[in-house]
């Protein structure tokens, strides 16, 4: 009986590590990030990012509405420069299963397994992002914090603004950094 009530919790948690997205930060220790209020994109650094113009906007407007919900407003004289910077790689996984007769453990040898009788084995590819955003202090162009997010992406056109915002609100629950 207690088998059938672990088999939810354990699906649950299946599920969701299939769609979670793994982040850190970093940043500098000796920074006050109190009287940090306005930001803007940093234009130079943006540009050079190699992604498509499409994915760039939709990483901007979710900024833009995270920094917005955290109470910075956007400035022509920004406190916070706000520059982002990806990565992504092809993930292969590899599943084998094999579902043989008989009963209980041991090593021996299995003939039907050689002619693919009772195994199975897939193979499934993704793509693996990583989404950086790196917050500098305009006036002293230095780095004062960075964000990463790495999690699967998408190619389904309706559900790249729901991943991006995921990233995004993920990184940038964040920033400020509590100190200890």
């Amino acid at each position: 009986m207690k088998t059938f009530k672990l088999v939810p919790v354990f699906l649950l948690l299946i599920l969701a590590s299939c769609s979670t997205v793994s982040v850190y930060s970093d940043y500098d220790k000796n920074v006050d990030f109190a009287p940090y209020k306005t930001y803007a994109f940093f234009k130079p650094g943006i540009d050079k990012v190699e992604i498509s113009d499409l994915d760039k906007r939709r990483i901007l407007r979710a900024i833009d509405d995270q920094m917005q919900a955290k109470g910075f407003t956007k400035s022509e004289n920004p406190d916070l420069l706000v520059n982002i910077f990806t990565k992504s790689r092809e993930q292969v996984d590899v599943n084998q299963f094999n579902a043989g007769w008989g009963y209980g453990w041991g090593y021996g040898w299995n003939p039907y397994m050689m002619y693919g009788y009772g195994g199975q084995t897939t193979v499934s590819t993704s793509t693996q992002g990583t989404l950086y955003i790196d917050l500098i202090d305009a006036k002293k162009k230095e780095m004062i914090w960075q964000g990463e997010g790495i999690g699967t992406l998408t190619k389904n056109v309706d559900k790249k603004d729901e991943k991006v915002a995921e990233f995004v609100t993920k990184i940038l629950a964040q920033y400020p950094p509590v100190k200890k």
